[in-house]
């Protein structure tokens, strides 16, 4: 049986190779950049004003000079102007093109106008003040965001500040979420007492979509044939096939064997998990992925978060990130020799550091459970006890 670490390096090493697409930049947020994004002028572009008030020569304060003509204003998307006498100033307003003949810039809150003059109210005024250069931030064609970058807020404004109409993301990969299993009936439907609503299906259209995928959602009945002819098709149909239910020991868990006869190769089956321990993972010889995921809830939900998400990520270009460390509140003991991931509610303490109290629960068909929970808490196999205090990753949710 594979530990966690082996089969989490093989879901890995088979992420999709995706595509670029261009898109408008409107819909591009939340996608994954696959082009760098360079500064097509000097920014700022211009040596520009960053406060209201009046642009002067500097010397003229240094010559002690404190009272000025206005004559005249400078306002921001108008061409600059020159400032021709060095004993008067201009008027100008935050965002304009610094007047020619000026280098400094006095706030009003530090002035007094009347009569068509300016008198400064403070002596400390630096050369330069108040006046964002030409070029301080970036130089043209420097690199401001590079490939590989989720297109945030931030990334989205350098984008358009930069004329990027048109951005170059990584393809969303199609999947299919398949729920299995005669006891599962639709939402909307009123089970019979031997029956459960589909659950697994919607979970996991929540994670894959926020990071970026399209999904569809299906069922198939617990018939192997039904189900080989249907999935036969979506094999040609999606880049990837995520099944819940299936692939356990039971008479009714045909995934396996199914897939077998599609020509899926199985990678792994089994890994030395709690929960979790059933999960399948198979590609095909046509670059399809497909992972079999446990049916009990909170097995799905943890697969999805330490295999299913990072997986997705690394196929769309996003890079691993390391997940944070937290520290148990109280002890806990676990015996059989499997990583466990524990249930967990993630808190900060005074100190600045995350704190995982563990949370009672029924096992792996507890999903209600999950309404309380943050993330799960990684326990390493080669331990029973764990103490107090002790730090150990944390696969978060929210």
């Amino acid at each position: 049986m594979l530990s966690v670490a082996e089969a989490y390096s093989i879901v890995l090493n088979h992420s999709l190779g995706l595509p670029a697409e261009p898109v408008p930049l409107g819909q591009a947020a939340g996608r994954i950049l696959r082009e760098p994004l360079t500064a097509d002028r000097d920014l700022p572009p211009f040596d520009r004003v960053s406060m209201d008030g009046i642009a002067v020569l500097h010397q003229a304060l240094a010559n002690g000079q404190r009272r000025f003509r206005v004559a005249g204003a400078q306002f921001a998307g108008k061409p600059v102007q020159t400032l021709a006498d060095e004993t008067a100033c201009l008027e100008v307003m935050t965002g304009a093109m610094l007047p020619l003949g000026t280098d400094t810039v006095v706030r009003y809150e530090d002035l007094r106008i009347a009569d068509g003059f300016a008198e400064l109210q403070i002596d400390d005024i630096q050369p330069g003040q108040n006046v964002h250069r030409r070029a301080t931030d970036r130089h043209q064609h420097d690199e401001l965001v590079p490939g590989g970058t989720l297109l945030g807020p931030a990334e989205m404004a350098v984008a358009a500040s930069v004329g990027k109409a048109t951005v170059w993301v990584s393809k969303r990969p199609r999947i299919a979420l398949i729920s299995t299993g005669d006891e599962l009936v639709d939402v909307a439907e009123t089970p019979e007492p031997y029956q459960i609503r589909r659950s697994n299906t919607y979970l996991l259209q929540t994670v894959l979509e926020k990071a970026g995928a399209e999904t569809a959602l299906l069922h198939l009945p617990d018939e192997a044939d039904t189900m080989e002819t249907a999935l036969k098709t979506l094999l040609t149909d999606f880049d990837a096939l995520v099944l819940s239910g299936g692939v356990s020991a039971g008479k009714a868990d045909f995934v396996p064997a199914v897939m077998e006869r599609l020509g899926v190769r199985q990678r792994f089956h089994q890994v030395a998990q709690r929960p979790g321990k059933p999960l399948w993972f198979g590609t095909s010889d046509h670059g399809k992925v497909v992972f079999g995921l446990p049916g009990n809830p909170v097995s799905t939900f943890l697969c999805a978060y330490r295999y299913l998400l990072p997986w997705l990520k690394a196929s769309l270009g996003l890079p691993a990130v390391q997940p944070p460390v937290a520290r148990l509140t109280r002890p806990i003991s676990f015996l059989p020799k499997l990583t466990y991931f524990l249930p967990v509610s993630l808190s900060v303490n005074p100190e600045g550091s995350w704190q995982a109290e563990p949370l009672p629960g029924s096992g792996s068909a507890d999903y209600a459970n999950l309404l309380r929970c943050d993330g799960f808490m990684e326990l390493p196999p080669d331990r029973t006890d764990f103490n107090a205090n002790d730090a150990f990753p944390v696969f978060a949710f929210r």
